[in-house]
């Protein structure tokens, strides 16, 4: 009796093992069918600017590059004339007022005129005194854009005589093409009377007239 009972739980226990073994190393299921894909995500957000870089080596020369084709022929520029003139003399004047001397020009283009004159002039006894030399253009002071002027003035000491070469210069415009009367001329000062004046002295005076070419605008 005890020898069947044995068998049978001997025959029991093999079962159970053996369905354990069945259990445990169940077939291989199938694959399931692949899930849908998600929506795409938003963008991220910029990153940061990067650090500057190093400057890079510089590159090879580049080939010589072929020679470019003649340029037209330019306009043919003004002829290379001066027109210029001057009037030299030994002046001695001892007008107070009026012209002392003329200069006769022949203006060929619508231009300017430059002029100059060179020479001694003096004021005599005379205390906190002033004259006036100036430029005419056929009879008129020049406008264009101001009058071409000098002065001398003395404070004191009327026995004082201070002949020395001056020099008074200046450019003047809108004159017309032709002949101009270039006058050089004395006078009294603004605000003050009539004094001796001397003009030139034991030297040559000039003047001189040039035609030059319009100034910049």
């Amino acid at each position: 009796m005890k020898a069947k009972l044995l068998i049978v739980l001997m025959s029991a226990a093999n079962l159970l093992a053996l369905t354990r073994a069945v259990v445990q190393k169940g077939c291989p299921g199938i694959n399931g069918v692949p899930g849908i894909p998600g929506n795409p995500g938003l963008p991220g957000p910029y990153g940061r600017h990067g650090a500057k870089g190093e400057r890079g080596k510089t590159g090879p020369q580049g080939q010589k590059g072929d020679q470019g084709q003649q340029g037209s022929k330019g306009e043919t520029g003004p002829e290379g004339h001066s027109n210029w003139k001057q009037c030299v003399s030994k002046l001695s004047r001892r007008e107070d007022n009026g012209l002392l001397k003329e200069c006769v020009f022949r203006k060929e283009q619508s231009s300017s005129l430059r002029v100059f004159f060179s020479g001694a002039l003096r004021i005599l006894n005379c205390v906190r005194c002033c004259k006036r030399w100036f430029f005419t253009f056929n009879g008129a002071e020049c406008s264009g854009p101001m009058p071409i002027d000098g002065i001398v003035y003395m404070q004191g000491l009327r026995a004082l005589q201070p002949l020395r070469v001056r020099h008074i210069e200046g450019y003047c415009e809108n004159i017309p093409r032709g002949e101009v009367r270039v006058g050089f001329n004395v006078g009294n000062c603004a605000g003050y009377g009539n004094v001796d004046a001397h003009s030139g002295w034991n030297s040559v005076s000039r003047i001189v007239v040039e035609e030059v070419p319009a100034p910049q605008k």
